[in-house]
């Protein structure tokens, strides 16, 4: 059988003015702010059990572009259930924007028959602040991904929920990111 996803993860839209809607989720829906960076801000509810359901990026040029979604994100159970999902989107042909590790999770990002961005996530077990996103070849044994995962997130378990990084963890994670590429 198919891998199925598990639940929503987030959802991810562009904004126009970051800083207003930072204040209207944390002020006004009274979510907290998680993560956060000069072109982003993630929101949770109870970031106990869910580090973001809210993803906000700049980018929307204004109110009236109704091209605001910047990706729906979806749970999956296991890291085999994204090897699944990621041999599908081969198969159907769908186009496969990424994969990365987020420390915390490792994304699949893929556009749905219309071109909508649409990621399906499996949790990697690790709680990061960081925004972090590295390549990551899931085509790996299982050991093999984990260790890359876990390089990650010694770069990325520095960042304290709902504050930017400092510009050494920035510089560490593009390390890491280039070094990826390299060696792919």
């Amino acid at each position: 059988m198919s891998a199925k996803v598990n639940g929503l993860g987030h959802i991810g839209f562009y904004v126009q003015d970051l800083e207003l809607m930072k204040d209207f989720y944390a002020n006004f829906i009274g979510m907290t702010m998680t993560k956060v960076s000069q072109n982003s801000a993630f929101f949770s509810a109870d970031p106990e059990a869910c580090d973001h359901e809210i993803a906000l990026m700049k980018g929307r040029s204004s109110l009236e572009d109704t091209h605001f979604i910047q990706q729906i994100s979806m749970r999956v159970d296991s890291l085999d259930d994204l090897r699944d999902f990621t041999r599908r989107i081969a198969e159907k042909e769908y186009k496969l924007d990424k994969i990365v590790t987020h420390a915390s999770a490792i994304g699949c990002y893929f556009r749905d028959p219309e071109n909508n961005p649409v990621e399906v996530f499996w949790l990697t077990g690790h709680t990061s602040w960081a925004q972090i996103s590295i390549p990551i070849d899931i085509d790996q044994s299982d050991e093999k991904v984990m260790a890359e995962v876990d390089r990650s997130f010694e770069v990325a378990q520095v960042v304290e929920m709902g504050k930017p990084q400092t510009p050494e963890t920035q510089a560490a994670i593009r390390e890491l990111g280039a070094a990826a590429v390299a060696s792919r």
